[in-house]
This record gives C-alpha cells, structure tokens and sequence, in this order.
C-alpha cells in the first residue's frame, strides 16, 4: 500500500537533510577544509572564464582591475557566506575567538602594517592615477573578505572542530591559502616566481593567522589583508622616485622571515565541541 503524502512531509524530509548536511561540515578536519578551498578555487577560476569574453573590450586599468580581479573574488565571497549560512557557522565566525593570543604576536601585525603604510606613502598616485587606485582598493575588500573569510574562518574553524593543535591548524590554514596562489601557473607565471610567492604567501597566512589569535575576531586579518594586495600592486607597477620606496619594496621577504620565525612559538589548543582553551 503506497505512502500518502501529508502537509508536514516535506518540510521533515527538508530539516533531515539539512541536519545531515550540518553534521557532515560539523565533523571538521583537514580535508573538509581542502575540499572547500578546492570549492572556492573553482569558483574563482569560473568566475575569471566569465568574465574573460569582455577583456578585448575592457581597456581602461582600472577597469581591468574591476572586472578580472574585483568581481570573480567577490562571486567567490558571495558563495562563502551562502556556504557558512547552510552550515550554521556564519556566527560563530565572527565571534569572539575561542583561544586569546600573546603579545609577540603583534609583532607579525606589526610588520604587515608597517610594510603596507610604507608601500602606499610610496606611491606615485599621480602616475597611477585616482581610478585604479580607487579600483585597487576595492578589490582589496574583496580579496580580504574571501580569502581570509575561508582561510583563516572557515578553515581555522574546522581544524579546531577536529581537535588539532594551533600550530597544526596555523599551517594548514596558510598552506592551503598558499596552494590557492598555485594557480597563477594557469595563467602564464613561470615557475619560479610562483614558487616565491608560494613561500610568500605561506608566511603571510600564518602572520593573518597570528592576527586573528591577538586581535581575537576575524574582522581584523581581513582589514589587514585587504590593505595588503593593493599596497604590493600599486607601489610596485607605480613606484614613487624617494629612497624610502626601495626599502618599503622588502616588505615580502620582512613578512617571510617574521612568519616562519614567529611559527616555532605557537602553542594552544581548542578543545571540541565546547571550544575549550588549553595552553601548552
């Protein structure tokens, strides 16, 4: 005798499967996170395919900026925040963290800030003009928001929920955000570029990290970041002509140094579910 269908049926058949989709992201761990980094980076890649049919058109800098960096970052962004809705995570987020830092962590805000306002007081905004410098800045937010949104969020998340060390979750949360750098091959780099930059931004991650455990929420290793690319990208294709500029220039290799130094002292752990800290 067949199953006659009843108002409530669905609405149960829906709140089933969005336990169990809840429950499968709740469970954390190292390749739940890889799994959505490798998420985002398809999506990022397919949002820059989209928008490719318009760069014989598009000609303006600033524009270019908008267009092939801007919007496919921000399409990943949207997708996130839609992803950490389904999963109830989006609150938690932006909480307060779970475990508090120490103060020679400032030391890698410190530098990052300092190599930032140094690229940017040595900027011929003049040559680069006041469009794709506004552009650049808006990409930024965008680049912060998705990127540490993942990386230093969601990730960070799911590798405590799995009861990993700090220094565990410090690496593979900067690993897996300089894996996404990787594919910069895609688009023509050469080898060992890529590979500097992969060491770069490794370091760079743990010192986002790092910026998270001393700040305590997530909002601030997104302004940071996000003041981050366009100082590099600005002060580096439109340099001004002062002294000051070259050695605002060492601020990647002051960021790797200060990154992989600062990573021997990480110590804690949370402990699952309840997000209890211990310090070891």
């Amino acid at each position: 005798m067949g199953h006659t269908a009843t108002p409530g049926d669905d609405d149960m058949t829906d709140d089933r499967e969005t336990t169990r989709w809840r429950t499968f992201w709740a469970r954390g761990g190292w390749w739940r996170s890889a799994l959505v980094v490798v998420a985002y980076f398809v999506v990022f890649q397919a949002g820059s395919l989209l928008f490719a049919p318009l760069l014989a058109t598009v000609t303006d800098p600033a524009m270019v900026v908008l267009v092939f960096t801007a919007l496919p970052i921000a399409l990943g962004g949207i997708i996130l925040v839609a992803f950490a809705l389904s999963t109830g995570q989006l609150r938690t987020l932006f909480g307060h963290q779970p475990i508090g830092g120490r103060w020679w962590m400032w030391i890698a805000v410190a530098i990052v800030l300092v190599f930032n306002a140094l690229r940017f007081a040595t900027t011929d905004y003049a040559d680069a003009g006041f469009t794709l410098a506004l552009a650049w800045l808006v990409a930024g937010l965008f680049i912060g928001f998705a990127e540490e949104f993942l990386t230093r969020g969601i990730v960070v998340q799911f590798m405590r929920r799995a009861g990993y060390g700090e220094i565990v979750v410090a690496v593979v949360s900067a690993a897996l955000f300089a894996a996404m750098h990787a594919g910069n091959l895609l688009t023509g780099q050469a080898l060992f570029p890529t590979v500097v930059q992969l060491l770069y931004t490794f370091a760079f991650g743990l010192c986002m990290y790092l910026t998270l455990r001393v700040t305590g929420n997530l909002i601030w290793p997104i302004l940071l970041h996000a003041s981050t690319d366009p100082s590099i990208f600005l002060q580096s294709t439109h340099p001004a002509d002062t002294p000051v500029a070259a050695f605002a220039g060492l601020g990647n290799i002051a960021v790797i140094v200060a990154g992989l130094i600062l990573l021997i002292f990480i110590r804690g752990r949370v402990t699952p579910p309840q997000h209890v800290t211990t310090v070891g």
